[in-house]
């Protein structure tokens, strides 16, 4: 059926090999059948029509990615041995920085990863933008993270001199991820990061849950963040007593705070709260957070990236930040929150054409009507490097 449709597609010129100049999405014939095993199929598209299993695909769907590493998300091991045989490239990385081996394991192949490493695939191979464990961290595949742990993953890799695996797997509540890495090593308190877990989540909220495990696992709640503000003042700020009652038995009690009690505490952390913090503190803390999110960014984790644009915008609010959000929120199909961000940055700049842009994306996204009309030549930047 297929040599029937070629040659129905190449009766013009009578070049079979055109029919790799189709494509769905930046994604050619061969992409597309090595992601789905089919096996029989990819042989015929190679052995026959010349197809090149190392051809990077093109585009936002394809970003780079070869037909071998389509291959491995197949989860067909057969499909892989051919495409390796066949001179795959396992070192080739596609635009986000992955490769083969960081497409088997973020798909949650465990067969696939379970081969490659014993092809000699190195288990920490990393082009700058994050070794397989890290990647397992972040698409919460437990899995295919343990196969990789037992072959010796580096638990403790720092990402761009910003993150680590379990940050990443905190950020995403995987917990099962948590766990796997901590008993191979990784440090609880991830001090080579620009945080600690229990500041990150203390200060972030919804991570009451975690904020346990970490205390059974050792965690250190005397770390401060780099204001000097412990995990327990963070968990006050916010009013949650429960978190505050977890950390209380655990942490040096403070000089400062005469009642060392959870209303104790969370009065005076009030009350100091409304005090004016420094700007020059203010701004500082407010480029590091930039700084981190806009990392994130470039290692394509709109997640992590949105979270931390969030924590910079409590510091003050900025134009910028809300754009730099918003198209994390489109990125992450959130077009409710992409268009809040969008119109609070036009509130703030209205005559900025990037936040008229925004504006128009999410609309777009939510496929509502906009008085906005997006021009397909607007070549603003994605993401500003400025405050």
């Amino acid at each position: 059926r297929l040599k029937g449709i070629v040659k129905r597609l190449t009766r013009g010129n009578g070049d079979r090999s055109t029919i790799f100049s189709f494509n769905n999405n930046g994604l050619s014939v061969l992409h597309i059948a090595a992601s789905c095993g089919h096996l029989e199929i990819c042989k015929y598209l190679v052995e026959e029509l010349k197809g090149d299993i190392n051809a990077p695909g093109y585009g936002a769907a394809a970003l780079g990615a070869t037909p071998f590493m389509g291959s491995a998300q197949s989860g067909d091991v057969a499909a892989v041995k051919y495409f390796l045989d066949g001179g795959g490239d396992v070192t080739k990385a596609d635009d986000k920085g992955q490769t083969v081996l960081h497409h088997a394991v973020a798909a949650g192949c465990c067969k696939v990863t379970e081969f490659l490493l014993s092809k000699g695939v190195p288990v920490d191979i990393n082009f700058g933008r994050g070794t397989p464990a890290f990647l397992a961290a972040v698409n919460e595949q437990d899995k295919t993270l343990k196969i990789l742990l037992d072959h010796h993953a580096n638990p403790n890799i720092i990402i761009s001199g910003a993150t680590t695996p379990l940050l990443s797997a905190l950020i995403y509540r995987s917990l099962k991820c948590m766990k796997l890495l901590i008993k191979a090593g990784a440090d609880v308190n991830c001090k080579a990061s620009t945080m600690t877990l229990l500041v990150f989540a203390t200060m972030q909220g919804g991570y009451t849950n975690f904020i346990k495990f970490l205390l059974k696992a050792g965690a250190d709640p005397n770390i401060p963040d780099d204001l000097g503000r412990l995990p327990i003042e963070l968990a006050a700020l916010r009013d949650c007593k429960e978190e505050v009652e977890m950390l209380l038995p655990l942490t040096t009690p403070i000089p400062t705070v005469p009642n060392w009690s959870i209303e104790g505490v969370i009065s005076h952390v009030k009350n100091e709260d409304k005090k004016p913090m420094e700007q020059r503190h203010r701004e500082r803390r407010q480029r590091l957070l930039k700084s981190q999110a806009d990392t994130a960014f470039k290692l394509k984790e709109y997640k992590m990236a949105s979270e931390c644009y969030g924590l910079a915008i409590d510091h003050g609010e900025s134009a910028t930040l809300y754009a730099n959000r918003s198209v994390c929120k489109l990125l992450l199909g959130d077009g409710e929150g992409s268009l809040s961000d969008a119109l609070r940055c036009r509130m703030l700049r209205p005559d900025w054409a990037k936040a008229c842009y925004r504006q128009a994306a999410a609309h777009m996204l939510l496929k509502v009507p906009s008085s906005l009309p997006v021009c397909p030549l607007m070549t603003y930047s994605i993401i500003d490097t400025d405050l």
